[in-house]
């Protein structure tokens, strides 16, 4: 044990004191802090009633008629509330030259009642211009068509701007308010596991190739070299992680007013005290499965150029289970067969399992199923770790491949 301390000690200064740890923690907190003061500094140097001038692209609507000019720029003025409508009359080639000039974003010309063309410069992936557009026509042709039948134009815009109230009532999770917070929290479980872990397995890497490995195998066990760099990787990390969000989360309460009722970021800073405490379960768990896995791995490299191609097994395997997290959350279905399958392996229930309990109903059994397989498997694995370690070191040459070191790690000593 007091080897293990002195190694801990050891690793967790070298983390604390490296300037690229500091600098890189520095940096994020500085960026959030930047974007939580956003709002305050946009209307500290905005207009004079407090808020920011935004100019508006240009959106340029030629009517099939001119008597409908006006019902048509109404319309499309409430329907496309981020640009600034304007009607015309030009031909298509000065429409699109205009676009072209860049005088407007894009332009609508009605050929008929029912049918138009949209002139735009660089169609976006996420361009809903033209549905909007549809369901406008849709919305005068009817009004004409009830005009014609009789109605006033004012009881055919109350029939077609009728309100419709509802209510919705959530048994269980809401997918869209826990969304942001989930995304996030796996994000950041991506980057510091594969970041730490890289970290790990490239210092062991270092002192094996330097020789000091060596040397240090001498007064030090294995396991407590092993152990004490991983922890002490977990704890730096998971420190990282306190104060740059722990600085978010401070920088936030100061601009809440600013913020207003904006769901993504309400959404973010109010996460329940269950699911916080979920989300540092899985979090410190699943980094040290991977932690441990990394540093095994690190330590049958002989060269420090050899560790990418060494721990590639396990990065696939961590990439796989994320893809397979984010692929799910996109999609909705959060409760899929893959899904849950991949809440019981432990090399991906730190993802899977946390996104099920955010965004699904998830009965208190199958949690507890799940944590109990990961702790097991985290102390499985970490003591299968050492093993591999106190071998892997005393490796040279060419890496040896995944199955001669399962199968040294089983080896009788």
């Amino acid at each position: 044990m007091k080897q293990f301390g002195k190694i801990f000690k050891f690793e967790l200064k070298y983390y604390l004191k490296n300037k690229i740890f500091v600098g890189i923690t520095l940096f994020l907190v500085i960026v959030m802090g930047l974007v939580m003061f956003l709002p305050r500094i946009a209307d500290a140097i905005g207009t004079g009633d407090g808020e920011v001038a935004i100019e508006r692209p240009v959106l340029l609507v030629k009517p099939d008629v001119p008597e409908n000019a006006d019902v048509v720029k109404q319309i499309f003025t409430e329907s496309f509330t981020d640009y600034e409508v304007q009607v015309t009359t030009d031909d298509d080639a000065v429409i699109k030259e205009s676009i072209l000039a860049e005088k407007a974003e894009c332009a609508f010309v009605m050929s008929s009642p029912t049918s138009f063309k949209y002139y735009v410069n660089n169609l976006s992936l996420y361009d809903m211009n033209t549905e909007i557009a549809t369901a406008v026509l849709q919305q005068i042709y009817q009004i004409n068509a009830m005009i014609g039948g009789g109605m006033t134009p004012e009881q055919a815009t109350d029939v077609m701007n009728i309100s419709i109230t509802s209510e919705v009532e959530s048994l269980g999770k809401d997918q869209a308010e826990n969304f942001f917070y989930t995304y996030i929290m796996i994000f950041a479980l991506y980057m510091v596991i594969l970041l730490y872990g890289q970290m790990v397995a490239t210092n062991v890497a270092t002192e094996k190739s330097s020789r000091a490995m060596e040397l240090l195998v001498t007064s030090a066990r294995p396991t407590a070299m092993m152990f004490g760099k991983v922890l002490s990787s977990c704890l730096a990390g998971f420190m990282q992680l306190v104060v740059i969000f722990g600085s978010s989360v401070l920088f936030y309460n100061i601009n809440e007013e600013y913020w207003g009722d904006i769901m993504i970021i309400n959404s973010i800073f109010n996460i329940p005290t269950e699911l916080l405490v979920y989300m540092l379960i899985f979090f410190a768990l699943g980094f040290l499965v991977y932690a441990f896995m990394f540093g095994a791995v690190g330590s049958t490299a002989s060269k420090l150029e050899d560790i990418n191609t060494s721990v590639m097994p396990v990065t696939l395997l961590f990439v796989a289970g994320f893809m397979v997290v984010i692929f799910s959350m996109s999609s909705g279905d959060i409760d899929n067969t893959l899904m849950t399958v991949c809440s019981y392996i432990p090399f991906t229930s730190p993802m899977a399992m946390f996104t099920r309990i955010a965004m699904s109903s998830v009965a208190w059994y199958e949690i507890a199923i799940s944590i109990g397989i990961l702790v097991a498997s985290t102390v499985g694995i970490g003591a299968l770790a050492a093993k591999i370690y106190r071998m892997g070191i005393l490796l040279y040459g060419t890496p040896p491949k995944i199955g001669t070191i399962l199968k040294l790690a089983f080896t009788k000593q």
